[in-house]
């Protein structure tokens, strides 16, 4: 086997190619937009290169042909929160054998070790969670959703032989709009709207820097006590709104107020792989026309929470059962969408898992997120638990 380091259009171009070999039997997957995991490798698309380093690598069999591919990364700014140094890998696709996946694994590993690297967990992204992230360990009867990893079953086989122990594990959950709401959610609703300084709506009268402004002001309140907290810069949800923009709904993005200021928001969008289906993976211009007309014809009936906080003040108060409830009744009014799948959650987030079991929606999807320790003796330690 021979190993090789993505430096070519000609490699870049089998870098892609690759998955289509290991899916060709495959009806359930659909391929990631090369023009999305081509961001994740450009300087002036992401972020994280302004912290960090990548590469990638492609493996080839005996008569050159591509059988596996890896990459290898380190964000110097969040690295050094870990008990060690603690790179990543991702994008890892290989054939079912052990010896290939093995080359693989020791090449990222001897490239992170060189950059002062002890750790490496995977399969993750050089960039943010709601994409790439995690290798799927249960469900693969169903098509994978846009941006989520879709692997074969042997995968969970070939991290684990080579030492990756599971770090944390990540639930989506799935839930029929049709189902009524819980009477946990209609206590907290009837709750919190007695209250007249509180009201709910969704973002079809605000304007896009409006909803990015909104954005912001919640999730600084929300997170900022999360470990490696970055308070978010209105450039940065004007950018994030402004990506959502070809795809958003207004509809089923909501915002919750109290005195009318935002105080929390559940953002959700169309599940877009109903209609990536149809690119094959390239989002070129033949792509965006088959996109677009089939945006028209078979608009998407699923949608995907993306991202639910409240503000700390006023968490536990009830607020994330208003905004639930308020938003199934728009659901239901709309007549659009017959199922809502929430983005994965972490087991260290219990509170979060607690409002998903209180939906009665079903866990459909479970991923992991390996780490490898470099220094086989130490002690692993599995992700703390967010009180």
């Amino acid at each position: 086997m021979i190993i090789k380091e993505v430096t070519t259009n000609k490699l870049i171009q089998q870098f892609h190619q690759l998955p289509f070999s290991i899916y060709k039997n495959d009806n359930n997957w659909i391929p990631h937009i090369k023009q999305d995991v081509e961001k994740v490798f450009d300087p002036t698309k992401n972020k994280a290169h302004a912290n960090g380093k990548i590469t990638r690598w492609l493996l080839f069999n005996n008569t050159n042909k591509a059988i596996g591919r890896i990459a290898a990364f380190v964000n110097f700014e969040t690295t050094e929160s870990n008990e060690q140094p603690t790179g990543g890998v991702g994008f890892f696709e290989c054939i079912n054998d052990s010896e290939a996946s093995a080359t693989l694994f020791n090449t990222a590993k001897d490239w992170l070790a060189q950059h002062g690297m002890e750790a490496m967990d995977g399969p993750i992204n050089f960039g943010e969670k709601n994409m790439f992230w995690g290798l799927l360990v249960e469900n693969f009867t169903d098509p994978n959703s846009y941006g989520m990893n879709y692997n074969p079953p042997y995968y969970q086989q070939l991290f684990e032989e080579y030492g990756f122990k599971t770090y944390y594990q990540q639930f989506m959950f799935k839930r029929s709009i049709g189902v009524p709401t819980q009477q946990v959610f209609e206590d907290k609703s009837e709750r919190i709207l007695a209250d007249g300084n509180y009201s709910i709506a969704n973002v079809k009268n605000l304007s896009l820097n409006e909803i990015a402004d909104n954005f912001k002001t919640v999730y600084n309140s929300a997170w900022a006590s999360h470990d490696n907290f970055k308070e978010m810069t209105t450039a940065t949800s004007r950018k994030i709104m402004q990506n959502l923009k070809p795809i958003y709904d207004p509809s089923i993005m909501i915002f919750v107020y109290y005195k009318k200021k935002p105080i929390a928001f559940y953002i959700n969008i169309p599940e877009l792989n109903e209609l990536f289906k149809y690119v094959n993976g390239n989002l070129n211009w033949w792509g965006k026309l088959q996109f677009l007309y089939h945006k028209m014809v078979h608009p998407p009936e699923t949608m995907v929470g993306i991202v639910f906080g409240i503000a700390k003040r006023f968490q536990g108060k009830g607020v994330d059962g208003a905004m639930i409830k308020w938003t199934h009744e728009s659901l239901l009014k709309e007549k659009r969408y017959k199922q809502t799948v929430l983005t994965w959650i972490g087991d260290f987030n219990p509170k979060m898992l607690r409002i998903a079991k209180d939906l009665d929606a079903e866990v459909y999807r479970t991923y992991h997120t390996y780490r490898y320790l470099f220094d086989r003796n130490k002690p692993f330690e599995r992700c703390p638990i967010i009180e």
